[in-house]
C-alpha cells in the first residue's frame, strides 16, 4: 500500500482525496493545512487519516511516501525540495513552481534523490487527449501547419475572493498561471518545441492584481505557428476548453468543459464513418477538473511499484511554466516577440 499525505486542504485537494481513496493501493494517509479545520474538513468522513498542522512532521514520518503539494504556488518548492530531500516521493500541483530557477532546483533535487516526482497536469489522461497524442506519436498528422488553444471560463469577484493569494502578483496567479497551463501543456506537448512567444494580458473585469484575459501567439521550431487565448471573463459559466491541431495530414478538434470530448476527427476524405465512431466515446466530467487526477495517482502508484519515471515529469511542468513567464514577458515589453533560448539565459533586450 502506497501511503499519501496531502499537502494544502484548499480547493483542489478535495480532487486528490478523491484520486486516492479510489485508486488500487493507495491509501490517504494524511492531511496538512496550516488551518487545522481546513484539514478535519478535508478528512471529516476518513477516520483513520491523520491530521497535521505542519508539513515537516511528515518528513520525518516513515509511513509517508508521497506528499500531494496542494498549497498556493509559492511553497510548492521548498516543500517539493524538503519532500524529496526526506525520500519521499511527490506530486506537485501546477504550477511546479513561479519562475524558472525554482523549477530547476526541484528538478536538481529529483535527479540527485531518485524519487519519482510528476507534475498536475492532468488533462494529459483524458481519453480524448490520449487519442490524440497516439495519433502525434504515429505521424498521422504529418507536418503541422497550425494549432489553437482555448480556455473560456469563468472565474468570478467570488472565487478571487476565496483566498488572498488568489489573483495576486506575488503569486503570479492569473488567468494562465492558475488556469491555461493546463491547455498550454497540451498545445506544446502536441507540437513540440517553441521558439518564439509574443503576447498581451489585461486586467478587465476582474479586481485582481494578474491578468483574466490573455492571447498569445507561438512560434514552433518546426515552423508552425499557434494561439493560446485564456479568458476567466466568459460570462456567466465556464464555456468550453479547446485544443484545435491542424495538420498536412489530418485535423483534431477537441472540446467540451474540460477538453474531454472530439469535435472534429479527420485524417482521409471519407473521415465521417471514424469520426462517427470518435464521437460516440465520450468522457463527461461534471466540472472543468475532469476525471484525470484519479489517473495521475494510479501512474504515480504504478511508478512506484515497477519502479519507472512517471508519465508526466517536472520537466513537462517546467516546460509550461516556461511559455507562461515568456507570455508575461513580451507583455511587459508591449507585445514584443520573446525568443524562448535567450528568456532561459536571461538575456531578455528591451
Amino acid at each position: 500500500m502506497i501511503n499519501f499525505a496531502i499537502i494544502g486542504c484548499g480547493r483542489i485537494a478535495k480532487k486528490h482525496k478523491e484520486a486516492i481513496i479510489n485508486t488500487e493501493g493507495a491509501n490517504l494517509y494524511a492531511v496538512c493545512d496550516l488551518n487545522e479545520d481546513k484539514a478535519k474538513k478535508l478528512r471529516e468522513d476518513l477516520s483513520d487519516t491523520k491530521v497535521f498542522t505542519d508539513y515537516k512532521e511528515l518528513l520525518e514520518d516513515e509511513y509517508v511516501d508521497v506528499f500531494n503539494i496542494c498549497t498556493d504556488h509559492i511553497p510548492h518548492t521548498q516543500v517539493g525540495i524538503d519532500a524529496m530531500n526526506a525520500g519521499k516521493h511527490v506530486m506537485i500541483e501546477k504550477p511546479i513552481a513561479i519562475n524558472l530557477s525554482d523549477a530547476d532546483k526541484l528538478i536538481e533535487t529529483q535527479k540527485k534523490t531518485g524519487v519519482k516526482a510528476t507534475a498536475v497536469h492532468q488533462n494529459r489522461f483524458n481519453d480524448v487527449v490520449q487519442k490524440t497524442r497516439k495519433a502525434v506519436e504515429e505521424n498521422k498528422f504529418g507536418e503541422f501547419s497550425h494549432g489553437v488553444a482555448s480556455i473560456r471560463w469563468n472565474r468570478n469577484e467570488q472565487y478571487y475572493g476565496l483566498n488572498q493569494w488568489r489573483g495576486s502578483e506575488e503569486q503570479k496567479d492569473g488567468i494562465l498561471m492558475n488556469q491555461c497551463i493546463h491547455n498550454i501543456d497540451l498545445l506544446t506537448w502536441m507540437m513540440g518545441p517553441v521558439k518564439k512567444v509574443t503576447g498581451i494580458t489585461k486586467t478587465r473585469f476582474r479586481d485582481i492584481e494578474m491578468e483574466d484575459v490573455a492571447v498569445a501567439t507561438l512560434e514552433f521550431e518546426s515552423g508552425a505557428i499557434g494561439t493560446i487565448e485564456g479568458a476567466g471573463t466568459i460570462h456567466p459559466t465556464n464555456l468550453e476548453e479547446t485544443l484545435n491541431l491542424f495538420g498536412e495530414k489530418g485535423t483534431v478538434m477537441l472540446g467540451g468543459i474540460a477538453v474531454n470530448k472530439i469535435e472534429a476527427w479527420r485524417f482521409n476524405e471519407n473521415f465521417q464513418e471514424e469520426e462517427i465512431s470518435m464521437l460516440e466515446e465520450q468522457e463527461n466530467p461534471t466540472d472543468v477538473y475532469g476525471f484525470g487526477h484519479q489517473r495521475i495517482v494510479e501512474d504515480m502508484v504504478d511508478s512506484i511499484n515497477n519502479d519507472r519515471e512517471p508519465y508526466i515529469t517536472l520537466n513537462d511542468g517546467k516546460n509550461a511554466l516556461e511559455i507562461i513567464l515568456a507570455i508575461y514577458e513580451s507583455s511587459k515589453l508591449g507585445g514584443k516577440p520573446v525568443y524562448l533560448k535567450e528568456f532561459r539565459e536571461g538575456m531578455i533586450l528591451e
